[in-house]
C-alpha cells in the first residue's frame, strides 16, 4: 500500500487520458482515498468486471488438478525460517507478525 502510495509521486503518472470523453488525464488522479472520487464509474465498472473474470475463469492449467497435491498441506513448504515446531517460538512469531502489520496500517493511515 505504501509503495503504491509514494510510487506516483516519485516516477510520475501514466501520460495521456484515462477518460478521454470526460478530458479526465491520469495525471488529474491524486493519490490516496482521493482518487475513489474522481475515477468515473464505469472505469470503477471495468475493474470489478476484469477481477469477476479472473477469479471466476479459474486456472485451467495442470496446476489446477488438485488430486496431483493431495498429500500436501498448504503453506507447509518444508523449511521453518517464518514458523518453528516449537509452540512457543511460533506463537512469539506470530504476535511480532500482528504487531508488524498493525504498525503497516497505522504508516498507511497516517499518510492520507
Amino acid at each position: 500500500a505504501t509503495m503504491g502510495y509514494i510510487t506516483p509521486e516519485l516516477t510520475g503518472k501514466f501520460p495521456g487520458f484515462l477518460a478521454p470523453s470526460a478530458g479526465l488525464k491520469f495525471a488529474d488522479i491524486p493519490t490516496g482515498l482521493a482518487a475513489v472520487s474522481k475515477v468515473p464509474a464505469l472505469g470503477w465498472a471495468q475493474m470489478v468486471a476484469y477481477a469477476g473474470y479472473c477469479e471466476l475463469s479459474g486456472p485451467t492449467t495442470r496446476a489446477a488438478n488438485t488430486s496431483d497435491y493431495a498429500d500436501i498441506v498448504p503453506g507447509d513448504y518444508s523449511f521453518k525460517v517464518l514458523t518453528s515446531s516449537d509452540p512457543a517460538e511460533k506463537d512469539k512469531k506470530l504476535r511480532a507478525e500482528l504487531a508488524n502489520s498493525r504498525l503497516a496500517m497505522m504508516a498507511i493511515i497516517g499518510m492520507f
